[in-house]
């Protein structure tokens, strides 16, 4: 029987009822600890080896790194990965946190451009290395297409509707690594939706910055109207979710209400720090071409200033 509420022959563990200290005790998926571990460490590593030969990395992008890292850690190696597997409510904290806070976090985290500077360029004659391959990567086709509206839009919308309004949910609930292939599949479609809206890394695909707000509000109210759903539903929609252990004292339609209503409210969220830093990369933007401008036009100043003295000087020239 595996560790958490649900073993994976269908039969269930008991839990005590859900408390927030309860659910945040340590208790580690491996897969998801090592990942956490690994994330932690090569991003600390690229940051040391840029300061190791004198180049500055911003620690505001240490910070927001890490603590993307760590919100992963927080949904996944707690209880609430335990309770998550028995109760819909907590289940849906773990997707709203996974999708859509965990890679903003790691996104403003830059973790491309820091590996683009951190890792060696391949010696000449020696094929190419690991930086190589990793620009050949940002610059392919396949980041073109699944960074592209036309696929982070959709897909964002049918990691809702399409798993849990179908069988497929609790097929990938019936085995450990089903849940661990979709809390993944989370992860990254929060990661290619948000990436050409307000990653700090390059990408095939970066619109302008009113583009940018569409894109982000264009997927908004649907998952908004998943939660609504949800709330509204009269019977349990997700089978695994139908008949939670009595030991939860828990009932299984006010505990989906409650997960609709925590769907709801992450479509908020998300939106107004995302819209933040949207805002604040805009007015860097300007920032930087004012002052690009600012400089253009003391070069042009001086070259024709340069120009007026030296016509002057050929005028009195001319005189003598």
């Amino acid at each position: 029987m595996d560790h958490s509420g649900h073993g994976m022959d269908g039969m269930t563990m008991d839990l005590p009822p859900f408390t927030l200290g309860r659910g945040l005790e340590f208790s580690a998926d491996p897969f998801f600890l090592v990942g956490c571990l690994l994330g932690l460490g090569l991003y600390g590593w690229g940051v040391l080896r840029l300061r190791r030969r004198g180049d500055a990395w911003p620690a505001g992008r240490t910070v927001a790194w890490a603590a993307g890292v760590l919100s992963i850690a927080l949904v996944m190696n707690t209880q609430l990965n335990d309770y998550g597997m028995v109760m819909f409510s907590v289940h849906m904290i773990q997707h709203m946190v996974i999708s859509m806070l965990s890679p903003i976090l790691l996104l403003l985290g830059a973790p491309m451009t820091l590996a683009l500077r951190a890792l060696p360029p391949a010696g000449r004659g020696r094929g190419k290395g690991p930086r190589e391959l990793l620009l050949m990567l940002l610059h392919s086709r396949y980041m073109r297409v699944v960074t592209h509206p036309a696929f982070t839009i959709p897909m964002f919308i049918a990691s809702l509707y399409g798993l849990y309004f179908t069988p497929l949910f609790d097929t990938l609930m019936g085995s450990k690594a089903g849940h661990i292939a979709m809390m993944v599949h989370f992860l990254m479609v929060g990661l290619v939706f948000f990436w050409p809206i307000m990653g700090v890394d390059p990408g095939p695909h970066r619109p302008g910055y009113i583009m940018r707000m569409l894109e982000l509000f264009a997927g908004m109210p649907f998952h908004a109207f998943f939660g609504i759903a949800l709330m509204m539903a009269t019977e349990p929609m997700v089978s695994t979710y139908a008949d939670p252990p009595a030991s939860l004292g828990i009932d299984a339609l006010s505990d989906q209400t409650a997960a609709g209503g925590i769907a709801w409210a992450f479509s908020e969220i998300p939106s107004v720090l995302v819209l933040i830093a949207l805002i604040y990369q805009w007015y860097r933007s300007e920032q930087r071409t004012a002052k690009r401008a600012d400089r253009r036009a003391d070069r042009d100043g001086d070259a024709e200033l340069e120009a007026y003295n030296a016509y002057l000087a050929s005028l009195q020239t001319r005189g003598r």
